[in-house]
């Protein structure tokens, strides 16, 4: 499993705190705002849209909120105007991290967020140094055993899948960004439940750390994911998984 869809899912199995839920919600409505802003509020229409507010929902955010939103990215309501920005970087081991954010003032949040990185090991990047290695994809995985290899390639190569790929324990199922939705409902149709559905950044290289370095880094991603104006960090990490397991512990 690639190395950070396996640790957000790791930090995905312990659910969402009370104390996070309102830090989850205030990322998902910055996100409904500019979606709606950019492509309009009809999620019908509106394909990036329809997948937040399918994110909204699974995190239990308040439909009033989700309209709010969306007005506030149509002109309904008045609201602050974020703007999309993209950070490169470099990580513990020469990992590179890509960050998007959506902000209302983008030199605090780039501020911010140098400060973090001198503080956790990283450092700021030229545009340019690191995005070259990340290509945005559909991403799936399943557990192995909720579903037969066969079965699960059958039915996503069907809908037009890219690639399947699996490790002990789960499936890794790859689309292009136009097929997703496509994929996306043909293992909702066949009743196969995933445990994480995106668009992310999938790296054309990965990078092994181990040891403290490996703490050091995970420890970055998760401040760095923390911050409110933070949307997604990607990373080309590959740690092993008996790291992952010392870090569950702790916990």
């Amino acid at each position: 499993m690639s190395g950070h869809s396996k640790w957000k899912t790791n930090k995905g199995k312990k659910g969402i705190a009370d104390a996070k839920k309102g830090a989850t919600y205030t990322k998902i409505i910055k996100e409904l705002t500019v979606v709606a802003r950019d492509g309009g509020g009809n999620p019908d229409t509106n394909s990036r849209l329809r997948a937040i507010m399918q994110k909204a929902k699974e995190a239990n955010m308040p439909q009033d909120n989700v309209k709010m939103a969306i007005k506030r990215g149509t002109g309904e309501l008045p609201g602050v105007i974020y703007e999309s920005v993209t950070y490169e970087a470099y990580g513990p081991g020469g990992v590179a991290i890509l960050v998007e954010a959506l902000t209302d003032n983008k030199n605090r949040t780039t501020a911010e967020l140098r400060n973090v990185m001198s503080k956790r090991g990283g450092n700021m990047a030229g545009a340019g140094s690191v995005g070259w290695i990340f290509t945005k994809k559909g991403y799936f995985s399943i557990e192995k055993g909720s579903v037969k290899e066969e079965d699960l390639m059958n039915v996503v190569l069907d809908a037009g899948a890219e690639d399947m790929k699996h490790d002990d324990t789960n499936f890794e199922i790859f689309t292009s960004v136009q097929d997703f939705e496509k994929v996306k409902q043909a293992l909702i149709d066949k009743g196969i439940k995933t445990t994480d559905a995106e668009l992310t950044m999938i790296p054309s290289s990965t990078i092994k750390v181990e040891g403290n370095q490996a703490k050091q880094l995970l420890g970055l991603i998760d401040t760095l994911e923390e911050h409110d104006d933070v949307q997604q960090v990607y990373a080309n990490f590959d740690i092993p998984d008996e790291i992952f397991k010392e870090i569950a512990a702790e916990e």
